[in-house]
């Protein structure tokens, strides 16, 4: 399905191509200016060095003489034209790396969600004929996908229309074995993402076998391209603090003999793969540890479009490039659109915003996915229309129309750049994995059987254990947790605010008390695991008594007391954590627990604790003069961190 850039009119589908359509006026006449770079980079400057691979510059009469006006559809409101075009073919991978898939895993979507190959095909034809030079296959895992050599073929052919390159972003592991089809059908660039050059690391980071298979394709490669195959390679090495920096020499060490270029790529925030900023390591950091031991380290030319900063070693056969999504954007050159696996079009990697191509394009089907068969038909159906043979209407005129209005929105809303590192870590964007799929939702969790609910401490024999966390991440957690003291007579409030007890002052003990659990809270509930607490906060708030039953007046709240001495680290109140609390009209105290540490598992039952002693210490402190005293309302009411994320009591 494919629209011509030169003509002037709009007609059905023909061939799988959406022909020919008006440009209309998308983009604004009233452009801004070409966007800023971003951030200014913080590397010392650098003498840049000419490239050989650039292309030779065409005579500029020449070029201007054949210059075609670039689509409007795809062209931004900074100006910026949209050539790169990648497209995610499955949801699927036979990895499960640490920085892309969530620990516990994402839910599948159904079948019928998914772009089929003549859908896939069709997209690529409209784009291409909208001035789209570049199209790479993603996942998941591409090489995965069953019909992926057919469909490659397919895309291949769109080389007559403008296409030029046909690329593929892959694990390797099962590449060596389509690699010789896959060039055929017009291969020409491997972008191959392996993070450790260690088959033990290799295992733990991607939680499966497959180191040797991933060299063997990387090997296959490089014999290829002496006998004239043209792949241009890539690794893609995504850096982390403590895990596989210190890999980072040996990548470089690659392309001393070897056309290799290995890219290092900052680690970056996807929902559920527990990005922490102390775990991303800088790019300046980087060439900090190539320059200490490569002093002559140089840049060299990049190319217009390019997202990594390229870098190469006097007498090295290869390069290096630095892809600095969080510290340095390269936003204003930014030419690449994505095609999720089930047909939505981000025009922004870190972007929550899409808009589905699927839905208009099966409009043309009656809703229903294109397959083979139906795609063969909407063929034979315009071939008899350009014979005269059939005055059947295929619908596609007004389908083909929505379909560029909805790309040429979306393209001329894109923004000028990303979020910053700041708000990037809590926005909510696909998992890595699905930034070809159906984003985590309650209706996407539906693609997935229900598991029956369990209790994590019992054994499958239904002995009690203590659950393992030795595979979990540490991830910075937070617990608060509530209950009230409620008084029977008006005996003990007055006391209390006077300090007036003879046990002393209620507060400041139950407090010091309710601090001291939370540190003991392993020694108290059996399955609990020992863990380092970093804040405690306990908070106890004197309400007045009342008459009503809907509360009481607060006479007098206390200052809450941090484990560390470090201010006021929680911004959650006892006043606004009331929610359910009713006294018996002699006043109570409200008590609020905070709890936080950097660990392996959360800090609930360390709150839950700490409030209850809390409370259990008021109540001692006060039975003397009431005997009726109820401790009531213990719960949690918010926590952070853990694969389950955030939660605050509705």
């Amino acid at each position: 399905m494919a629209f011509s850039r030169g003509s002037g009119r709009i007609s059905s589908l023909a061939s799988g191509k959406l022909l020919a359509t008006t440009r209309r006026g998308i983009a604004s006449a009233a452009r801004k200016p070409a966007a800023r770079r971003g951030l200014a980079s913080a590397a010392p400057a650098v003498q840049e060095f000419p490239r050989h691979d650039l292309p030779p510059v065409p005579n500029r009469l020449e070029a201007i003489k054949n210059a075609k006006p670039f689509s409007a559809f795809l062209t931004d409101t900074y100006q910026r034209q949209h050539d790169y075009l990648r497209i995610s073919i499955t949801e699927k991978c036979n990895l499960r790396c640490l920085y892309c898939m969530p620990e516990e895993g994402v839910p599948q979507s159904p079948a019928p969600d998914l772009l089929t190959t003549p859908e896939i095909y069709m997209l690529s034809s409209v784009f291409v004929n909208q001035g789209v030079t570049k199209i790479r296959l993603t996942g998941g895992e591409p090489t995965v996908r069953r019909d992926i050599l057919p469909l490659m073929q397919q895309i291949g052919s769109l080389r007559s229309k403008g296409l030029r390159e046909l690329c593929l972003t892959t694990n390797g592991v099962t590449l060596h074995r389509k690699l010789d089809g896959m060039v055929e059908a017009g291969l020409t660039g491997v972008n191959l993402s392996l993070d450790t050059l260690d088959p033990w690391q290799f295992q733990i980071m991607t939680r499966r076998k497959g180191f040797e298979a991933v060299m063997k394709s990387m090997n296959r490669i490089l014999e290829m391209n002496k006998l004239g195959a043209g792949i241009k390679l890539k690794i893609n090495c995504v850096v982390m603090r403590g895990i596989n920096e210190r890999e980072i020499l040996p990548f470089v060490e690659l392309g001393r003999e070897q056309d290799i270029e290995v890219r290092f790529i900052e680690y970056m925030p996807f929902d559920g793969n527990k990005w922490s900023q102390g775990k991303m390591l800088s790019y300046q950091e980087m060439l900090d540890m190539i320059r200490a031991k490569y002093p002559t380290l140089r840049k060299v030319q990049d190319h217009k479009n390019d997202t990594s900063k390229t870098y190469e070693i006097p007498g090295f056969v290869g390069k290096m490039g630095f892809i600095t999504s969080m510290t340095h954007n390269f936003c204003g050159t930014c030419n690449r659109l994505r095609i999720t696996s089930d047909g939505n079009l981000k025009v922004c990697l870190f972007g929550n915003a899409e808009v589905s191509l699927r839905d208009i394009l099966r409009k043309t089907n009656n809703g229903n996915p294109i397959d083979e068969a139906a795609f063969e038909a909407m063929k034979q159906i315009e071939m008899d229309r350009r014979q005269g043979l059939s005055t059947e209407p295929l619908g596609g005129t007004e389908h083909e129309r929505e379909l560029l209005d909805v790309i040429g929105l979306a393209v001329s809303r894109k923004k000028e750049k990303h979020a910053g590192m700041g708000e990037l870590e809590n926005m909510k964007n696909r998992p890595m994995i699905l930034i070809g799929g159906k984003p985590s939702s309650p209706s996407s969790a539906s693609a997935t059987p229900p598991t029956e609910p369990k209790l994590t401490h019992l054994s499958p024999t239904g002995s009690a254990h203590m659950v393992s966390i030795s595979d979990k991440n540490i991830t910075t957690r937070l617990a608060t947790a509530v209950c009230s003291v409620h008084f029977s007579n008006a005996t003990p409030l007055p006391l209390i605010k006077s300090n007036s007890m003879k046990k002393g002052d209620v507060l400041s003990v139950a407090r010091i008390a309710g601090i001291m659990a939370a540190k003991r809270t392993s020694d108290l509930v059996p399955l609990c695991h020992p863990i380092g607490i970093e804040k405690v906060s306990v908070e106890l708030e004197v309400v007045g008594p009342s008459s009503s039953t809907g509360g009481g007046t607060k006479e007098a709240a206390s200052i809450p007391w941090q484990g560390t001495g470090q201010g006021d680290a929680y911004p959650f109140h006892s006043s606004s954590s009331s929610k359910g609390r009713q006294d018996l009209g002699f006043g109570r105290i409200d008590v609020t627990a905070t709890v936080q540490c950097s660990g392996k598992t959360g800090v609930e039952m360390e709150a839950l604790t700490a409030a209850s002693v809390a409370a259990l210490t008021v109540y001692d402190m006060c039975k003397a003069v009431d005997k009726g005293m109820r401790v009531e309302g213990l719960r949690v009411v918010r926590k952070e961190g853990g694969k389950s994320g955030s939660w605050v009591e509705g």
